[in-house]
């Protein structure tokens, strides 16, 4: 009798054991399930599905380091170039002058303005104009300054005004002043954005009057088809009432609208 008890006894203690085991085990495996459908997710448990996410950046193609003026369209085509913006009340109304014309432009952006007006980026964007990064500071003494500070220069305003953008590419890069190196133009061609240059040099920086960028246009257009104005940097009104003049009679002169060379004509 006392040997059948001990006997019982020791089934049961085993019977425990295994019990506890399989408990476990299963516990285990419950937790490594939970882990991989969870795994990626966000702040309370979200699936990445769940997530907004931001496109994946695409790898820069190499474009050449040569400064561009050329227009895509060839022929008789003009490309209009806005630098030093976005700015919050000069922009809107460029881009409402180009849209009226149905004209579209290269914007050249300023790293921290793209940052501080990320909805006026992606509005030009949106309106399906293209982005030039134009440093960070505009210092037109760069091409005296070292290799280092124009990487930092040019690179950190791409990245800025991509973000801004919401991953829409920056296309060229144009130096401030003209303020071109080697070493610039290597560093933006390596990074997916050709050099810009232009040919007509409105002075509407200078805020001379509305009449006198006309004329500037109108005067210098022989000298090649990439025209420079500004939406930033001061008082623009002056641009804006000669783009309402400048952009139909560009027109009524059989000129087309395209945009600057990336690779080839």
């Amino acid at each position: 009798m006392g040997q059948q008890n001990t006997y019982r006894t020791h089934i049961a203690v085993v019977a425990s054991a295994v019990g506890i085991s399989l408990a476990v085990w299963a516990a285990a495996a419950l937790t490594d399930t939970e882990a991989a459908a969870n795994a990626g997710a966000g702040p309370g448990g979200r699936s990445p599905s769940s997530q907004v996410e931001k496109p994946a950046r695409v790898p820069a193609q190499r474009m050449p380091e040569g400064i561009a003026h050329a227009a895509e369209a060839g022929g008789t085509a003009v490309n209009i170039t806005i630098d030093d913006g976005p700015d919050p009340r000069w922009t809107p109304q460029v881009l409402d002058v180009l849209r009226q014309n149905g004209v579209k432009a290269v914007f050249c952006m300023i790293g921290p303005q793209a940052k501080a007006h990320p909805e006026l980026v992606r509005k030009v964007v949106a309106d399906g104009h293209r982005l030039c990064d134009h440093t960070m500071t505009h210092d037109t003494s760069m091409d005296k300054k070292s290799v280092a500070y124009q990487k930092q220069q040019i690179l950190d305003a791409q990245k800025m005004i991509e973000d801004a953008a919401g991953g829409a590419p920056v296309e060229y890069y144009r130096a401030p002043g003209g303020a071109f190196t080697p070493d610039s133009r290597r560093i933006a061609a390596a990074a997916g954005m050709r050099p810009l240059g232009w040919n007509v040099d409105t002075k509407d920086f200078e805020q001379p009057g509305a009449a006198s960028i006309v004329n500037t246009v109108k005067n210098e257009l022989p000298n090649g088809p990439t025209i420079l104005f500004h939406d930033g940097g001061g008082d623009r009104g002056q641009t804006v009432a000669a783009l309402r003049q400048v952009l139909p009679w560009l027109k009524e002169q059989g000129h087309a609208f395209s945009f600057p060379v990336r690779t080839a004509p």
